[in-house]
């Protein structure tokens, strides 16, 4: 018989213990990372898209796009890399998504309620309309019944679950008169290209698309609204936990509330939402016909600036004249007041080089005036609103901005309050006194769409800004 001590004794009861404890330890199941963890610890977050000019696209400079910038906003804002996965179609976006092959879709989804039976559902962050479409010259259809042609649409979208659902009389496939049909062979920007091409009829898009498209292409009317304004929202799948959907709420959220929500969505659609169909047909008439005659002074001279952002003031000053002038004694290509081309060597406002020399000079300072930490776009837009009214009414209008609880730092709120700079009770505690600043907002906005359009028809540039 074996006799042990009363310490050898001691360490065998420690070692069945610890051993009881392994044990156990070793029967119980490891608890896995959650999907937040897992994306943690390979460091990339894996988002869906689609291609699109409302979306994701490759440009001069990069990927860029509404959606691009929220999803690398995103990534970010969890601390890990964005691999972004772009597709042509909705159904092969949707189907890595359940697959979960992707942790994300943000593709400019609608919320349809067969998608919130499949997927997870994130928060709204914009609202867009599904508009019947086609082209001028052709009758306007101002309801269902007064269709007569070829209407054609992207299948398994939120445009054919429309349709699908509506039930009317008016779009059955068979009624006389009518056809319309889906097709995966197309995106919904092609199909307006063929609507513009006279090979199909009708259309049906998505309000922000067709406010972008219009700026190149104003031939594009709109008939009636198909379906009033549905919610925007990112996609997850109901495979997965919450934790990642959980954040992408707090994203969402810290968006909204700190403003840059609402700027981001003005970058890309805020100064295209209106339109004027005889203004943008003379510019690009303008465009075609007299800008080449004084594109290469405009590339000369515009050294920090893109050219055609300076070629965009020009027509909104002057429509390309140099001898335009105004009752209030401005001059030239860029409208130059007299003291403003003494200060800048412009000797005769009415010679076109000298003007253009002139004016780009100046715009070019007052973007160094404006606060460093003000980021482009916004510091931009703020250096054209300083153009129109100077910089002295700009920084009051940032002033009140922030008294009425907006940030003086982004054009989206400070746009909003420029018109206050003629009314009495807020003027009148300015530093520089009464001032047109609708004016001065629409004039931005309006530069900003003559800019698009020419983004677009020199579209194989390099963008030096914004």
């Amino acid at each position: 018989m074996a006799i042990f001590s009363y310490k050898q004794i001691q360490w065998i009861r420690c070692t069945i213990v610890i051993c009881a404890l392994l044990l156990v330890t070793s029967c119980e199941p490891r608890k896995s990372p959650n999907h937040l963890q897992q994306i943690t610890q390979q460091g990339v977050l894996k988002v869906g898209t689609r291609y699109g000019m409302t979306t994701y696209f490759n440009g001069t400079a990069g990927p860029e796009g509404f959606e691009f910038e929220l999803a690398l906003g995103f990534a970010e804002y969890i601390g890990v890399n964005l691999e972004v996965y772009p597709y042509y179609s909705i159904p092969e976006l949707l189907e890595p998504l359940d697959n979960e092959f992707l942790d994300v879709v943000a593709g400019g989804i609608t919320v349809t309620q067969q998608r919130r039976n499949e997927f997870k559902i994130g928060p709204e962050y914009q609202r867009i309309s599904q508009k019947l479409v086609f082209k001028q010259g052709a009758i306007r259809p101002r309801k269902p019944s007064d269709l007569k042609g070829e209407l054609l649409i992207v299948s398994q979208s939120a445009h054919a679950e429309t349709l699908r659902s509506l039930h009317h009389e008016e779009l059955n496939q068979d009624r006389d008169g009518l056809s319309w049909r889906e097709t995966d062979e197309q995106d919904p920007e092609e199909l307006l290209q063929s609507v513009l091409n006279e090979e199909i009829d009708y259309t049906i898009a998505d309000s922000n698309l067709i406010n972008v498209m219009r700026r190149r292409h104003p031939e594009l009317s709109i008939g009636f609204t198909v379906q009033q304004e549905q919610k925007v929202a990112w996609l997850m799948s109901k495979k997965q936990d919450d934790s990642l959907y959980v954040k992408m709420i707090e994203y969402f959220g810290e968006l909204h509330s700190n403003g840059k929500l609402t700027a981001l969505e003005d970058k890309y659609f805020g100064h295209v939402k209106k339109f004027n169909y005889v203004d943008t047909t003379l510019f690009l008439e303008a465009a075609k016909e007299t800008l080449p005659k004084f594109e290469p002074l405009f590339r000369k001279y515009a050294s920090d600036v893109d050219w055609r952002l300076i070629a965009a003031m020009s027509y909104q000053e002057s429509h390309w004249d140099p001898r335009a002038k105004s009752p209030t004694g401005v001059r030239g290509m860029m409208m130059l007041t007299l003291p403003t081309a003494r200060d800048w060597g412009v000797k005769s406002r009415l010679d076109a080089e000298q003007s253009i020399r002139g004016g780009t000079k100046y715009f070019e300072s007052l973007i160094k005036r404006i606060p460093a930490r003000i980021e482009n776009p916004d510091k931009m837009w703020f250096a054209l609103a300083a153009y129109n009214i100077g910089l002295g009414h700009l920084e009051d209008a940032r002033v009140i901005t922030q008294r009425m609880g907006g940030n003086p730092d982004l054009w989206v709120d400070v746009k909003t309050y420029l018109p206050y700079l003629r009314q009495k009770r807020h003027y009148k505690n300015t530093r520089f006194g009464y001032a047109r600043g609708d004016e001065a907002a629409n004039y931005v906005e309006n530069i900003r769409r003559y800019y698009d359009s020419l983004v677009y028809l020199y579209k194989d540039e390099n963008t030096v800004a914004p």
